[in-house]
């Protein structure tokens, strides 16, 4: 009874134990930290990586193949020289690495446009200097008409769209969650500029 007492009363041990007890919650908050900065660090990665990608799609060849050397003024479209291209004529165009898909209610464009690859790969090539995580798959660029150009316009597109780079399905794989392989979804990023020459292939 002696020996069982003593062991009952004896604390030798009971800093270790404790610090066993919290340590479990001082790493977890430690990695915490860690990831909070690293998904931080990430997000302005992919933000930047967006606004250099759309910086870039306005200034050299477009996605959307077609629109450089496309007349609405001498096609089936007939519109009159130096009017602006009605959205019904030419709406939008999604694309990705696979195709674009294109929007109108009337004329030929849409039937003429399809997808430069090489001119989607650079986009994505430049984002990826910012962000090297960026596959084709996260990419989709957007033409949208919004009435800017002209008809049978001799020194560009008939159309200068707003061009918008979109970055998406992106994920976060926190330390934190290194025993359970866990991960969430990043959100998606987008940004968009006014096409300016859409010629060529250096952008600043």
């Amino acid at each position: 009874m002696t020996v069982i007492a003593r062991l009952v009363r004896d604390r030798s041990a009971a800093s270790a134990a404790e610090f066993a007890m919290v340590l479990p919650l001082l790493m977890i908050l430690l990695f915490g930290i860690i990831d909070a900065g690293r998904f931080l660090w990430e997000f302005n990665e992919a933000e930047k990586a967006t606004q250099m990608g759309v910086r870039y799609a306005v200034v050299t060849d477009p996605v959307l193949s077609g629109l450089s050397g496309y007349s609405f003024a001498t096609s089936s479209d007939a519109i009159p020289a130096g009017d602006p291209v009605p959205t019904a004529n030419f709406t939008k165009a999604s694309c990705t690495s696979a195709s674009c898909t294109c929007t109108s209610t009337t004329g030929g464009f849409c039937g003429t446009a399809g997808l430069n690859t090489t001119a989607f790969q650079a986009v994505r090539a430049r984002m990826a200097l910012m962000y090297p995580r960026i596959t084709d798959a996260n990419v989709e660029v957007d033409y949208k008409n919004v009435g800017l150009g002209f008809a049978g316009n001799p020194d560009g597109p008939d159309v200068s769209p707003l061009v918008t780079v979109k970055l998406t399905r992106l994920t976060f794989h926190p330390i934190t969650c290194f025993v359970f392989a866990c991960s969430f979804n990043m959100p998606d990023f987008s940004a968009a500029l006014t096409a300016e020459d859409l010629s060529g292939s250096v952008a600043n």
